[in-house]
């Protein structure tokens, strides 16, 4: 579970308790009942990461958009319900080399206009090779915080936690030409162990080197 459903969890059981000492079970009910969700909502189960040349989804949830944005570029949108997963973990390994939170406003996060009107932070990672993927955590009608929990230069694997959103919301992947995209609008996707896509036979970004194809294994994070 993630520290903060821990405090959640506690702090509805304690107002919980005290209620029902003063004025009885029956009135308590909801404050155990949420106490419940919190420790349900903001689980963080382990998962196998797939290895090799992929971009592996940053959230569960549903994509709801794969959308060319010119220069080549993808972008891959997956909308977070509030029964989803909600810890963030990043689509490739590298180096955090920026990350710019936006102000913005409060939308339907499964809406087109929530990828750029929408609060959010926009994260970029770059591998060895130099090729870059841009994530953006994007909070949504209810989700009121994110949580980036890395900093620039910090380096990250595949699948690696990086942070979450509190309750409903989205995520983007935008991935260059360099990706051969493996998910189509209405797949349903997890985080860290979902492929989103596989990099082609040849990697033109400058500083790249050639991609293997083999199938991914995996590991456990």
């Amino acid at each position: 579970m993630v520290r903060d459903g821990i405090y959640y969890a506690l702090g509805f059981t304690a107002a919980g308790t005290l209620i029902s000492w003063l004025l009885g079970p029956l009135v308590a009910l909801p404050l155990f009942l949420l106490a419940a969700f919190c420790a349900w909502f903001f689980r963080d189960p382990e998962r196998p990461i797939p290895v090799g040349p992929v971009a592996v989804s940053p959230a569960d949830g549903k994509v709801v958009a794969v959308v060319a944005e010119g220069e080549g570029l993808t972008r891959i949108s997956i909308f977070l319900n509030i029964f989803d997963v909600h810890v963030n973990r990043t689509p490739i390994s590298g180096i955090v080399t920026d990350f710019v939170y936006q102000k913005g406003k409060f939308l339907v996060a499964s809406l087109e206009a929530a990828s750029t009107d929408n609060e959010q932070t926009i994260i970029t990672v770059r591998a060895q090779d130099g090729t870059q993927v841009v994530f953006k955590q994007i909070a949504g009608l209810i989700a009121r915080r994110i949580i980036f929990s890395k900093k620039q230069g910090d380096f990250v694997q595949a699948g690696e936690r990086i942070g979450l959103i509190k309750f409903g919301s989205r995520m983007d992947v935008i991935l260059g030409p360099e990706w051969r995209i493996e998910v189509k609008p209405g797949m349903r996707v997890s985080a860290g162990s979902s492929i989103l896509a596989r990099r082609a036979g040849e990697v033109t970004l400058p500083l790249a080197m050639k991609a293997g194809l083999k199938e991914p294994a995996l590991c456990q994070t």
